[in-house]
């Protein structure tokens, strides 16, 4: 097994192996590209995720700047994604995103890591395990998410909480690290912010 198989197993490896680096840096170029996109060229910045993303559904939008490791090559997003400015997707290995999410300014997803053992982590050694993110997620600004980390669907999770262990459908979980708060119940059919009451309306 050489160095890149190593991306996707979970195994030790060396990321500046020159295989890898050379297709690393391939993929920077189109991230290079994207972020150097006027605001006007939406139409340009969709080809471009199409072009960049192991996978991106309909009406994908992230703003610029995006920062990837391997610029969205391992990134699999579903429909209607929005991320607000400075989405860090550190995607040594893959990122699963359903539909409907949405991240804050300045989030970051993390898949890879480094031994704690001293003399492994001098040799710039590393690991890569997934993150699995589901549907009708919103991460609030500043969030980070560890690897290995799985979020399911509806759950909020709380500007500046850093996500070290799976959090569960239907929840709002904050702080560092992230725990679960509560589960989404009635009220938050009612209230949207505080004492502000959402319109029955909306709901139709």
């Amino acid at each position: 097994m050489n160095e890149s198989d190593k991306l996707h197993t979970g195994e030790i490896y060396d990321p500046s192996d020159s295989s890898i680096m050379a297709e690393q840096v391939m993929c920077l170029e189109r991230l290079y590209e994207y972020n150097a996109t006027r605001p006007s060229e939406t139409y340009k910045r969709e080809m471009l995720l199409r072009f960049m993303f192991a996978e991106v559904g309909e009406g994908c939008y992230i703003e610029p700047p995006l920062r990837a490791n391997w610029g969205g090559h391992h990134v699999h997003f579903g429909n209607h994604v929005y991320a607000n400015f400075n989405l860090t997707l550190v995607d040594d290995t893959h990122i699963y995103v359903g539909d409907c999410v949405m991240f804050g300014p300045n989030v970051t997803v993390a898949t890879a890591a480094h031994p704690t053992e001293p003399t492994l982590r001098r040799r710039g050694l590393q690991y890569n395990v997934p993150v699995r993110i589901g549907s009708n997620v919103w991460v609030g600004a500043g969030a980070i998410i560890l690897p290995g980390v799985t979020i399911g669907d509806n759950t909020v999770i709380g500007a500046g909480s850093v996500v070290t262990r799976d959090i569960p459908a239907n929840v709002v979980a904050v702080g560092n690290p992230c725990r679960v708060l509560r589960e989404l119940g009635e009220r938050d059919r009612e209230y949207y912010f505080r004492d502000k009451k959402i319109d029955p309306g909306l709901f139709e």
